[in-house]
Formats: C-alpha cells, structure tokens, sequence
C-alpha cells in the first residue's frame, strides 16, 4: 500500500492494529505517523487515549506496556513510537520470557490500540521474528528513496494535488537544486505557493525568488556553462558558489553535477537517440543540452570528470588534500580540469 492508501483508510476507519511504517524516506513516513496522531482520535479522547513515545527514551516493555492497555471511554487507544530505530529491538529475539512476551504481542495485538512504529532512515531486518509477526497481524510500510529521474514528475504531481501549475523548466530546477530529500522539497514548495495565486502558474523565475536560488548563479547554469565549455561563465559561478557556501554547499554541487555527467555518459551510449528523454528520465526539453555537451565532452573526457568529481569531493570533506584548501580553490582547480 501507498501512504495515500494508507491514510485513506484510517479515514474510513479501517484500522490495523500495529503500523510498522520503515524505509529511508522520512517523509511518507512522517506523513502517515501525522495524520494518525492528528486525526485518528478525537480531541477529546486524545488526553486519555493517545500515548507518544520516543525510541531513544523508551523500552519494547514500556511500549507493549502502554500498548496493552484498554481505552478509556473510546472504542481505540493510539500508541506512537516515533524514532523507533533508536528503540532497542534486539531482546525480542531468542528464548527469553521477554522474548515471548514481545512476539505474542505481535502475533496477538490488542484490537482497540492501533500501535504505530515510525522505523525511519533506515530498513527494518525483514528476517526478525516481529517483523514476520507483524506482517500477519498488522501492516507494514516501506517508503523508499525516491530515484532522482523521478523527482520531477514528484514535484509536479505535489503541486497538481495542491491545487497550483508549474512548467517543466521550474520543476526540473527544484529537482536540481533541492536534492532528493522530500520533506525539503515539500516545505520548499509550501512557502513558495504563500507568495503565489492558484491562478498563476510556477516558473522559474517564481521559484528562484522564494526559494532563494540566484537567477544567474546556480547547479542548473552551472551545468549548461560546462556543457558549452564556457570559461567566464562557469568561473562567475563558482566564484557566487565559493562565497555563499551556505546556500550551495560543495557536497551538493558535486552531487548534482556527478548526476549529470552520469546521465551525459548514459546519453553516449542510448543506440536511439529519440529515446534519450525516457531513458535519461529528463524533460525533453533538456536533449539539446546534451547533445551539446556530448559533442563536447566524449566518453573518455566523461569518464574522466567522473573521476574528477570523486577525487574532489573527497578533498572537500578534508581528505585527500594537502593543507587546507578553502572551496573555491577546489572550484577554480576542478572546473580548469573538467573544460580543458
């Protein structure tokens, strides 16, 4: 199931008696954790019925404990244990009596407590015994990485459901600039449709003013400047990058632009170049810019950025590098490499 599915049947009231909501994308899993701990009880039942734990500060006997309850003067009581990979699983494996108390838990949970386990960041071990339990007497979700050739269709699909437009151009930008974390993307977008009528649509001009991307000085532009081996252009850039660190963090220009030259190489071997949007998973308004910078750039040169991409990402965290050499040194020094 979706977190949509998901959270269109607790609006139904169709509920399961244990959530095991994991993965290594928050942002689902926040999701559904909110909507059960804002809507599944009323305001009135939440005082009595409603417990939030967190795993760093509780046990597995705390939270059966509270989860073995009955409620009070309501049909459900909710317990929600958020941060649950800090809580301590691994006594409920074995022959313990604790042991036996955790599993017969979840083979048999109490029906009038909906018990939620916000696993995040991280898989739950799908060989432990409780998970094997709580796939027969629960639910259990997985939210996973979102892949970067789908964050473009993500976003649109956010702001379609919000109610807003925005043209492909502005989505691909948000992508670029913002990564893959969506709970980032999602608060991004949120603050941005604040400044803007339903009526209007998205671009990008809209989105580097409220998201606070320079119009000129950017990973977007940055990767076009390469692509035509523009000197100038790609120095006022890493210069902008080099003195407003906090807003374009090396690690993340690296990532984007290692992105890039991975689908430009990716680009050099599509046998059929009509098929080179789908495949790239890029707008197609995107192909006339790789097919410049394939021109430019062949596989050899490609994989030779590549490698540059690595030596100096390494030496932007402090390794592999001689003395202390501040960010926009390791610009100048990469960019020279990449164009010549």
């Amino acid at each position: 199931m979706t977190a949509a599915e998901i959270i269109k049947d607790i609006k139904a009231r169709k509920f399961k008696p244990v959530y095991l909501l994991h993965g290594e994308e928050a942002y689902y899993i926040d999701q559904v954790t909110d909507y059960i701990e804002d809507k599944l009880l009323s305001d009135a039942e939440k005082g009595f019925n409603q417990t939030i734990l967190y795993g760093k500060d509780t046990d597995m006997a705390t939270v059966l404990g509270a989860a073995k309850r009955y409620p009070m003067m309501s049909d459900y009581q909710v317990v929600i244990v958020k941060e649950a990979q800090d809580l301590k699983w691994a006594k409920e494996e074995g022959n313990s009596k604790e042991a036996e108390f955790v599993i017969n838990y979840f083979e048999k949970p109490l029906p009038s407590t909906i018990l939620v386990l916000a696993f995040k960041y991280a898989n739950f071990d799908k060989r432990k015994k409780i998970y094997k339990a709580i796939s027969k007497s629960g639910l259990i979700f997985q939210s996973d990485l979102v892949r970067d050739y789908k964050l473009v269709p993500w976003i649109e699909d956010f702001i379609k459901e919000k109610g807003y437009k925005i043209d492909q151009q502005a989505s691909a930008l948000m992508a670029e600039y913002l990564g893959t974390d969506l709970s980032k993307i999602a608060n991004e977008i949120e603050k941005l449709m604040l400044n803007v009528p339903k009526e209007v649509i998205i671009n990008t001009d809209l989105v580097q003013k409220n998201i606070g991307i320079s119009k000129e000085y950017n990973v977007f532009e940055l990767q076009k400047a390469l692509a035509v081996r523009n000197v100038l252009k790609c120095n006022q850039i890493i210069d902008y990058f080099a003195n407003n660190p906090k807003a374009n963090p090396m690690v993340m220009v690296l990532a984007n632009l290692g992105g890039y030259f991975t689908k430009l190489l990716k680009y050099h071997y599509i046998p059929n170049k009509a098929d080179a949007a789908s495949a790239l998973g890029v707008p197609p308004f995107f192909i006339k810019d790789y097919e410049v910078a394939a021109k430019n750039y062949n596989t050899g040169k490609v994989f030779q950025v590549i490698s540059l991409l690595r030596e100096y990402d390494l030496k932007s965290k402090g390794l592999d590098s001689s003395g202390n050499v501040d960010d926009g040194q390791l610009y100048k020094e990469l960019i020279f490499k990449i164009i010549h």
